[in-house]
């Protein structure tokens, strides 16, 4: 699976931004997709994920502020992220997971800027 992410950039606290991942098959295929992020001096943390079922998980640090979504016939996930604070500033990439013959396969796309200032 080939993932190409999009959005990100430069805002001010309290802004909002969407990042938008399209994957190069159809999402209904793959166990799950979601975005990833790592922030300067800080270990990748899972920000949120979608299951082709719609199941979601956030992380706790920004779940009411960011949703996560789908458009099955774009193979297109968002990540809608509202109320950014400072603190949410780091590189985003978006990310799928996929398991063959009981082998999981992660996939990365390119990762993208977001940087809140305060």
């Amino acid at each position: 699976v080939q993932l190409q992410a999009f959005g990100g950039g430069l805002v001010q606290a309290g802004k909002s931004l969407r990042l938008s991942c399209a994957a190069s098959r159809s999402i209904d295929s793959i166990n799950a997709m979601g975005w990833y992020r790592r922030a300067p001096g800080k270990q990748r943390e899972l920000v949120a994920d979608i299951t082709p079922g719609g199941s979601t998980t956030y992380a706790d640090s920004v779940k009411v502020r960011f949703t996560i979504s789908r458009d099955r016939a774009e193979n297109t996930v968002y990540l809608q992220m509202n109320s950014l604070k400072p603190e949410d500033t780091a590189v985003y990439y978006c990310h799928a997971v996929d398991y063959s013959n009981v082998r999981r396969y992660d996939y990365w796309g390119q990762g993208t800027q977001v940087t809140v200032s305060s």
